[in-house]
Parts: structure tokens; sequence; C-alpha cells
């Protein structure tokens, strides 16, 4: 158990005879114009499960926002609950004030916070306050550092053509670009755009070749519409799912043919079920080493 837990844990626990009924865990991933960032989901995460080891029952309260259909503030029942805990961010605000109104009967705790106004009604509205910063007290580390976590998801880089009006009628781009991005969406991966324009004045870009190879080189696949974003990746030995913009098929399929490349759908083809076969097998071992075998090192 990390060394903080019990330290936010001990305005609960050291109520003789009075342990929590039941708890509702808030913070600024319960505001329904909040923002859930990931740090505030992972000190989330950190306390539920310190509450979990300690036996206290608890609910979480999020934004509608942000997981639609799940317990919010808005339909949880205050009756209900007779502690309240907060979490991360800054216990400054109206809206965290209006916690105090909304749930005025319960003891109302805050853990992990930022205290930017000690007079804040956001901060004097709590019984008890354990800062991570902002007192005089020495800073606390913050609950995300801790928190348990999944096994880190693949980081795929999306790598795109708008343009190539050269091919007139042929162009199936809009089409491609949709269901590709759309599929995208539904998997569990970091979704990266990357840009194979080169630019010396824009911070987004990269300014030099070497840079977007060493860019591409990090990411476990790319999935790509544009011929370089085909041939870089291999040349870093990165899989690559490539899919052909053109109706009939042009330079994307004839450098996957010059290159020996499987991994490529032709626009008529491309299907939810064909890529997430090429997105198991760009995964897996024999697409990694597939790869390699195209790489310059």
């Amino acid at each position: 158990m990390d060394d903080e837990i019990p330290d936010i844990l001990l305005p609960l626990l050291r109520r003789p005879g009075h342990p929590p009924r039941r708890l509702l865990l808030t913070g600024w991933f319960s505001f329904l114009d909040g923002e859930a960032t990931a740090g505030d989901v992972l000190a989330q995460r950190h306390v539920s499960a310190a509450l979990d080891r300690a036996g206290i029952r608890h609910d979480t309260a999020w934004s509608p926002g942000f997981r639609p259909g799940a317990l919010s503030l808005e339909t949880a029942d205050p009756r209900a609950y007779d502690t309240l805990l907060f979490v991360c961010g800054p216990a400054h605000g109206p809206q965290v004030a209006a916690l105090h109104r909304e749930f005025a009967h319960c003891r109302r705790l805050a853990a992990g916070v930022s205290v930017i106004d000690p007079a804040d009604p956001a901060v004097t509205g709590f019984h008890e306050v354990v800062p991570r910063d902002g007192t005089p007290a020495p800073a606390r580390r913050d609950l995300a550092v801790a928190a348990p976590v999944d096994p880190l998801p693949p980081v795929a880089g999306l790598v795109l053509t708008h343009g190539q009006g050269e091919y007139g009628g042929r162009r199936r781009h809009e089409r491609v670009n949709e269901r590709l991005t759309g599929w995208l969406a539904t998997k569990d991966c970091v979704r990266l755009s990357v840009d194979t324009r080169l630019a010396g004045d824009d911070w987004r870009l990269c300014a030099t070749a070497e840079q977007f190879l060493a860019l591409v080189s990090r990411l476990d696949l790319v999935v790509t519409t544009r011929l370089h974003g085909l041939v870089l990746a291999l040349r870093t030995g990165t899989p690559a799912i490539a899919v052909d913009p053109v109706a009939g098929g042009a330079k994307v399929s004839a450098q996957a043919e010059a290159l020996g490349w499987p991994a490529v759908i032709e626009a008529s083809a491309l299907s939810a079920r064909i890529l997430d076969h090429w997105w198991g097998w760009a995964l897996s071992g024999a697409g990694r080493t597939a790869a390699e075998r195209h790489s310059m090192g």
C-alpha cells in the first residue's frame, strides 16, 4: 500500500464507532462542465482501491460527458451517503463549493488537492483536507503516482492523405478516411495523428526526415493511406496497415507489392473485419518480425 494512502483514510477510520456507512467519491471528473484528466482518473482509481482494501463501501460520481450512463452527481441520491470524498485537482471555485450545499448532511473530506486560497469556501467547507500542496506542510506525492493500471495499450500512428486530386473520379479518400478513423476509434490504443509534411516554422510538424523517422520508430504500428506512411514505417521496422484510397489500386498497392508487404487493403475491400485481421497480425510477433526485415537500422 502506498505510504500516502493511510493519511488519506485516517480522517475516515479514526472515528471510533462511526465508520462511513457509504461514501461518494468525487473530483473534477464528476462535474458536467469539469474535465477528466488522466491524473484525475488515476487518483480516483488509487483511492477507490484503497477504500476497497479498507472495506469502505463507496460509489464514484462521473461526469455524464465523460462516462454517459454512469452514476453522476445529478443522479446520485445525496441521502444514500454519509461521507463525501473529493480527490485531486484544485479545491477551488463554485463547483466545489456547491458540493457542500448539496451534501450538507455528509462528512466532507478532500484528499490530494491543491489549496489555492485557504479561505475559499470550497476549502473551508470540508471537515478535513489532506492537501498535496498550497499549505505550509511539506508537499505530498500526487495520488496518480502509484495508482494501479492495466497493461498499456499500443500506440498507433495514423498517416492519412486528403488530397491527390490527380486521381480524379477514382478518389475514395473521404470515405476511406471516415471508415478508418471510425474503426480506429473503437480500438483500445493511443491514436496519434502523424503528418509526413515537414516544416521549420510549425512546432507541431517534424522539421527533418530524421525527426519523422525517429517518431515513427517509436510507434507500435502505423495505419496509413499514404505511400510514404507505408514505406517509412517499414524502413524503421514498424508494422503498417496500408489502405489504398484510390479505386482499383494505385501507388500504395504498387509499393506494397514492390516491398512484398501483405497488410494492404484496397478501398473497395475495406471493412472492420479485414482491418481487425491485419491489426492483430501487425501487433503480433509475426507482424513485427516481418516489418523488421525491411528495417534499415
